[in-house]
């Protein structure tokens, strides 16, 4: 339950902030902002409901995957 939490979180944050990141011109200081800002969150809130290191490629596949879909979804 602890992985579907970080999960889902990790895909939430990643969706707005690529929503938000495609107002920046690329590559600007606040484009790579918004490409890293999710770490901060996500990895103390892994450690903190104790979930395996063998999820991190699975958040960072989410994170990759809700930056790209925000940036595309038209909301």
């Amino acid at each position: 339950m602890d992985i579907l939490i970080v999960a889902i979180v990790t895909l939430a944050i990643n969706l707005l902030l690529g929503r938000w990141r495609v107002r920046y011109r690329k590559f600007s200081p606040m484009w790579w902002v918004l490409i890293h800002a999710s770490i901060p969150i996500v990895i103390p809130l892994r450690i903190g409901l104790g979930v395996p290191l063998w999820t991190v490629p699975v958040f960072i596949t989410l994170g990759v995957a809700g930056q790209a879909l925000g940036a595309r979804l038209r909301w």
